[in-house]
């Protein structure tokens, strides 16, 4: 992993919007709790939180860290509270922009032949909360969904192998079934 607080590993550690990535500010990560807050705001790049209510949202200590290192090793003494801001190009300094994003995303398609969405990573979180147990209604407040039928119908891609595991992590197929 290189020193960047990249958007996507924010994306996929957080499950958040890219919308709500692109309106961070710097007083919204809380490092020592290791928290992000999503608040819904009026943003200079008109990016937007879905959710109309805050919702905090713990991450990693490795997101932590790559922020501490970006803002070290990239970030420097630009003077701007959004987190993702031109770095390299003009007007340096500024928060991205959907269209940047997007630009970014269309270039790295290409390069790499992998044709993604950056809404995939809040997918690929959630999935992967599901998978490892965590309750939907967990999930659900991580994403701001105002229903959890939403999470299922939207993220609930479970296989017959994650309802197999966790029957069996209820008790379930102990080996005394009938066989015949």
């Amino acid at each position: 992993m290189t020193a960047s607080c990249s958007p996507s590993f924010t994306l996929y550690d957080s499950g958040v919007r890219i919308g709500e990535a692109l309106g961070l500010r710097h007083e919204d990560i809380a490092a020592a709790e290791r928290a992000v807050s999503i608040i819904p705001r009026v943003n200079d790049n008109r990016a937007r939180s879905k959710s109309k209510e805050q919702r905090t949202i713990p991450v990693s200590g490795e997101l932590i860290r790559l922020w501490g290192d970006y803002l070290h090793d990239e970030y420097g003494d630009l003077d701007s509270d959004y987190v993702f801001v031109n770095l390299f190009c003009e007007p340096r300094g500024q928060a991205w922009s959907y269209p940047a994003v997007y630009d970014l995303v269309l270039r790295l398609r290409r390069r790499s032949g992998i044709d993604f969405d950056p809404h995939w990573y809040r997918h690929t979180m959630a999935t992967r909360a599901l998978r490892d147990g965590v309750p939907i209604e967990v999930v659900s407040k991580l994403l701001g969904h105002t229903s959890v039928t939403t999470t299922s119908g939207i993220y609930g891609h479970l296989t017959p192998e994650d309802a197999r595991k966790a029957l069996e992590a209820a008790g379930w197929f102990t080996g005394t079934e009938v066989r015949l």
